[in-house]
C-alpha cells in the first residue's frame, strides 16, 4: 500500500459508500427491471425501493452497500476504472439481497431493517423464489460481462459455494449442545464465519481486481483481507445481535439469545471458567431463554468477558484485513478508503 491517511485529505465511510451507491444504482436498478414483475417487485421491497404495493419509498433503507462498494473499490485497487466492476457490484449486491431473504426464512426473522421481511409481507414460498431470482439474475449478469467474465464467475461460484456451508453451520450449531463433546469449537465457529459471512466481503473486493485486470497474487490477497474483514463485521453483528438497539438494528432485543444461536460472545464466556460462565451455562442448558431469562443471560455473557473477547476478535480480524492490503501494491487514493471503510465498519460497536 503506497502513502499513508495523513498525506491528503480522506473521505469519511458514509462518503465512500455513497459514491460507490452512486455509481451502481443505475445497473443494479436496470437488474431488478430484467425480473419477473413479481418477483422484481419483492426485490424492490427488500431493497427499501419500495412499499409491497410497488409505491416508491424515497426514504427507504436500502442499506449501507457495503459489497458493492469494495467491488468498485478493488478495481480501483488495481489502477481500473471503477466503471469496469460494476457487473461485479451488481452480482454481489444481488447475491446478498438472496441471502438474506433466505436468512430470515430460515431463522424466522420477522423483522428486517425495520419494516416487515419478505417472507412476512408476501409469504414464505414468494419470498423463496425472489432469493432465487435475485440468485440467478446475479449469475446470469456476471456471466454476461464482457472480457474477464469466466474468472469472475467462477469466483462468484465459489464464494457462493462457502456461504451455503457456512450457512449450513450455522443452522447445524443451533441443535448441538453448549458444553461436552459435541460443543462448538472456536476454529469451527470461525469457520462459519468465514462461509457465512466472509466469503462474499473477499469475493466483493477479489471481482473488482479480476474484472480490473488484476494477476492472480492479488486477487487473492484481495479475497483474504475481505475475508477477514468479513469476520470481523461477523463479530460486530454477533455483539449487536445481543446488545444491538433495535431501532438502529431493525430486530428484536435479544433476538439471537431466543434462537438458541451460538455465537462469538456467548462461546467466548463460556469458556472463561468463571463463576458467571457456570451460571449462564446451566441457564442455557435449561432452554432457549424467555424474555426475562435472556436478559440475564446477556448480563452474565458480559461478565464473564464475552463481549470484550468479541471486541477483541473483530479488532484482530480487522487489523488482519488492513495487514493483507498493506502487503499488496494497490493504488494509494483507493487502498486508503479502503483502509477508512474497514475502519468504519468494525467501529459501530468499538
Amino acid at each position: 500500500m503506497q502513502g499513508t491517511v495523513e498525506d491528503v485529505d480522506v473521505p469519511s465511510a458514509s462518503d465512500v459508500l455513497r459514491r460507490c451507491r452512486e455509481l451502481v444504482r443505475p445497473a443494479l436498478v436496470d437488474a431488478v427491471g430484467r425480473l419477473h414483475p413479481w418477483t422484481g417487485e419483492m426485490a424492490a421491497y427488500s431493497l427499501g425501493w419500495s412499499d409491497t404495493a410497488g409505491t416508491p419509498e424515497p426514504g427507504g433503507s436500502e442499506g449501507k452497500g457495503v459489497r458493492q462498494a469494495l467491488a468498485l473499490l478493488g478495481a480501483e485497487a488495481v489502477g481500473a476504472d471503477a466503471a469496469c466492476a460494476v457487473p461485479g457490484a451488481v452480482a454481489v449486491e444481488l447475491v446478498h439481497t438472496f441471502s438474506l431473504l433466505h436468512d430470515d426464512v430460515m431463522d424466522a426473522d420477522a423483522l428486517r431493517r425495520r419494516r416487515p421481511a419478505v417472507w412476512k409481507a408476501y409469504g414464505t414460498g414468494p419470498a423463496v423464489l425472489a432469493g432465487d431470482a435475485l440468485l440467478a439474475r446475479a449469475v446470469t449478469g456476471l456471466a454476461e460481462t464482457p472480457g474477464h467474465h469466466a474468472a469472475a464467475v467462477r469466483r462468484l461460484c465459489d464464494a457462493l459455494n462457502d456461504l451455503v456451508a457456512g450457512q449450513a453451520e450455522d443452522l447445524r450449531f443451533e441443535h448441538r449442545p453448549w458444553d461436552g463433546p459435541g460443543a462448538v469449537g472456536p476454529e469451527e465457529y470461525r469457520s462459519m464465519a468465514e462461509g457465512k459471512t466472509g466469503a462474499l466481503l473477499g469475493c466483493a473486493l477479489a471481482l473488482g481486481a479480476v474484472l480490473g485486470g488484476a494477476p492472480e497474487p492479488t486477487v487473492a490477497a484481495l479475497d483474504r483481507a475481505g475475508r477477514h474483514l468479513g469476520l470481523a463485521f461477523q463479530a460486530v453483528d454477533d455483539i449487536l445481535g445481543i446488545w444491538g438497539d433495535p431501532a438502529t438494528t431493525g430486530k428484536p432485543v435479544h433476538a439471537d439469545l431466543h434462537r438458541g444461536k451460538k455465537t462469538h460472545p456467548v462461546l467466548a464466556a463460556l469458556a472463561g471458567g468463571s463463576r458467571a460462565a457456570r451460571e449462564l451455562g446451566t441457564l442455557l442448558a435449561s432452554a432457549r431463554p424467555t424474555d426475562a431469562a435472556a436478559e440475564r443471560v446477556a448480563s452474565l455473557v458480559e461478565e464473564a468477558g464475552g463481549r470484550a473477547a468479541t471486541r477483541g476478535e473483530a479488532r484482530r480480524h480487522l487489523d488482519a484485513a488492513r495487514d493483507a492490503l498493506r502487503a499488496t501494491p494497490l493504488t494509494r487514493t483507493a487502498a486508503r478508503e479502503l483502509d477508512v471503510l474497514f475502519a468504519g465498519l468494525a467501529d459501530r460497536v468499538m
